[in-house]
Formats: structure tokens, sequence, C-alpha cells
């Protein structure tokens, strides 16, 4: 049989692709949280576990999988996480309450770290080291464009129809991306085999374990924030279904934006830009309330908002592979998970803070208060981190 060789370009995108579809699962909800809570008979502040759910299962049940999984080879467990995902999807579909909603969300979430690590790490070996975090950004830029044109998209299917037929073209997307995947993706095993132990000694790089803590104690505020930007386009803007989609949709150029100028940057300069995307960040939050208050400057601050979140994200997930080269096959399942617990994070302290009578002014202020924590995390790091690691 004829081996087929596949660009590196055609690989990429097909991976974008893949992740776009497994972005628009983990963000989509956020647009249909009311219709969620009216078709299920839930609290909107209940509908928020379905975004820190997922998150803690993609923290928790990631690693797990892909440490069982460490010495399978790469082609073959992509394709079977990403049947996984098109089950999921199946599930989340059909489901006929809340609970079997919430199920789904598990399944979905489980794939997903590790999907994104073998992605990442695939990507970054087939690439010329001037462009591996271009590359990085490549992968993490099918999420972005999901937050640009999925979830948008999907609450405008979901409020002109019902929120299911959003994840029955999720499941057409899984389909398409299964098919490009058997194709494409490199058929090839790494020189060395994994090493589990060997892998988890990543845990006691000083320079890994300072990203894990920006990402946990500082880009957790994202999300604090994020969980209710559906509610609070409604609230403040005064905005329906057309306003809310307009307002994913700046989200999400701001993200795409964001994304691929940080793809640019170069090793050296990874922290410093870092600093300057957290600083956007938490002026951004501070404002987000108040802006919203005018349609023209509401679309503005939604677009400054997903530039300064998705501009912060390949930074980070650049800073972790490169820094943990002693664990290749972990390092990339390792970031996508830290940045979900993040997520669960914000989006239960969101959750907490609302039950607790807080309104959305109050928890954006929180959430840039937690921003500029990790700033300050960021500026220990400076200080502290082997810089040579960066310098190549």
């Amino acid at each position: 049989m004829t081996r087929l060789n596949f660009s590196r370009t055609t690989v990429l995108a097909f991976f974008m692709i893949s992740t776009f579809a497994i972005g628009m699962v983990e963000y989509v909800v956020t647009g249909l949280l009311t219709q969620f809570a009216e078709d299920l008979n839930v609290e909107v502040s209940t509908t928020g576990l379905l975004l820190s759910v997922y998150a803690i299962s993609v923290a928790v049940f990631g690693p797990l999988l892909r440490m069982i999984t460490i010495k399978f080879p790469p082609k073959p467990l992509l394709i079977g996480l990403m049947a996984v995902f098109i089950l999921s999807n199946i599930i989340a579909a059909t489901a006929a309450n809340f609970e079997i909603l919430l199920v789904s969300r598990l399944l979905s979430a489980a794939m997903h770290a590790p999907f994104f690590g073998l992605t990442m790490s695939i990507a970054y070996n087939i690439s010329a080291p001037e462009k591996r975090t271009s590359a990085i950004a490549a992968v993490q830029g099918g999420l972005t464009i999901a937050v640009m044109l999925g979830v948008p998209f999907g609450s405008l299917l979901g409020g002109m129809f019902e929120w299911r037929y959003v994840f029955w073209f999720i499941v057409f997307l899984g389909v398409i991306a299964l098919i490009g995947l058997i194709l494409v993706t490199p058929n090839e095993r790494p020189a060395e085999a994994p090493n589990l132990k060997k892998e988890l000694s990543v845990f006691k790089n000083k320079n890994v374990l300072m990203v894990l803590a920006i990402i946990v104690f500082g880009f957790s505020g994202v999300f604090t924030a994020y969980t209710f930007n559906e509610p609070m386009l409604r609230e403040y803007a005064g905005f329906g279904v057309p306003g809310v989609t307009v307002g994913m949709f700046c989200f999400g150029l701001g993200a795409v934006i964001g994304n691929f100028a940080s793809g640019r940057i170069r090793p050296s300069l990874l922290t410093e830009r870092l600093m300057a995307a957290l600083v956007m960040l938490a002026i951004v939050l501070v404002l987000f309330t108040f802006f919203l208050q005018f349609t023209i400057l509401a679309f503005v601050i939604c677009f400054f908002f997903g530039m300064g979140t998705f501009g912060t994200t390949p930074l980070l997930n650049s800073k972790i592979i490169i820094a943990g080269r002693e664990a290749p096959s972990l390092s990339g399942t390792i970031a996508a998970s830290i940045f979900n617990l993040a997520n669960c994070i914000g989006a239960t302290l969101g959750s907490m803070l609302l039950n607790f009578g807080f309104n959305y002014t109050m928890i954006t202020i929180v959430a840039a208060g937690i921003i500029v924590f990790g700033l300050a995390l960021t500026v220990l790091t400076h200080k502290v981190e082997d810089k040579e690691l960066y310098a190549s």
C-alpha cells in the first residue's frame, strides 16, 4: 500500500478542525445557559455547572487517561479519542434531563486534555524550531475560532430552533474531524518509548510549576467572569438573541486575533508579553459591566476581553511545553488540564458569588483581582525562571 505523506499545513488544518469542534463543545454552553435553565427546569446559576464540571473533568480525568495510554501510538489514540467525542455529543443531543447532559459533558471532557496534548506535541515535533510557537498557536487556534464563530453560531442556532440542534451540529463536525484524522495524522512512534516515571518528574521542574501557579491562581479569574457573559449581555446591554450573538462574535474575533498574534512572539519574549496581556485583562474586567451599558462599547469590550483571554493562553502553553522537556508526551496534556482546572475554579467561584448575592459588576471586579494576583506571580516567575530555556 502506498503511504501518503501530507504537508505540515494539511496536518495542522485538520488538527484545527478537530480543536474547533472540541472548543465549540466547551464554550458554546455559555451562549445557551438561559435555554438550558428554561428547558431542563434548573436555575441559571446551576447551569454554570456545565462549564465547571467539564473543566474539572478535563483537569482530573484528562491526565489520568493520558498516563494510562502513554505507550499507545499517537494516531490510533487520537482517532479513539475523537470517537468518544462524537458519542458524548450524541448523548448530549438526546439528553432527557440536566443530569444526563452533565454526564455527556464528563465524557467529552475526559478526551479533551489528551487530545490537545497529543495534537500540540505532534504539531511541535513536525515544525522547525522557529515555527514551534506558531504551531502550538495553530492547534489552539481551532479553539479560538470556535469561540469566534462556533459559540455565536451555536447561540443563534439554539435561539432560532433549540439547543439540541447545536449538539447535532457538533456531532457532524466530529465526524468530519474523525475522517481527517484518519487520513492525515502522521503514523509515527517516538524513537524512545515514553517513560511515565521520567515524565512525571516534570512536577519537580520549578519553571513548569511557576507557570502552573500563574494559570491556577491568576488565569482562573477569566472564567469567574466569562461563565456569565451571556446573562451579562442580556442584563446590562439589554440584548436579545441577535445582540448576544454579535457580542459573542466580537469576543471570539478578539480571541482569534490575540491567539495568532501571540503565536508570533519569540520564546525569549514570552514572559514579558504575558505580563502585558494580564494587565490588559485586569483593566478590561474592571470596566466590563460599565461598558456593557452602551451598545457600541459593549461590542468593543467583548472584543478586548477575548483578545486578552486568548492572547494569554498560547504564551502559557508554550512556556509549559518548552520548559517541560522531560515530559514530551505529558506536557501538552498537563497544559490543557491545568487551564481547565483554572476554568473550573473560576466558574465555580462565579456561581458561588452569584448565589451569595453578588451582582455581575462585583463578580467582574473580583475576577480582575484574581488576574492581578496572576500578574504578580508572572513578575516573580520572570525573576526566578531559567531564561536559557527560552533562548533557542
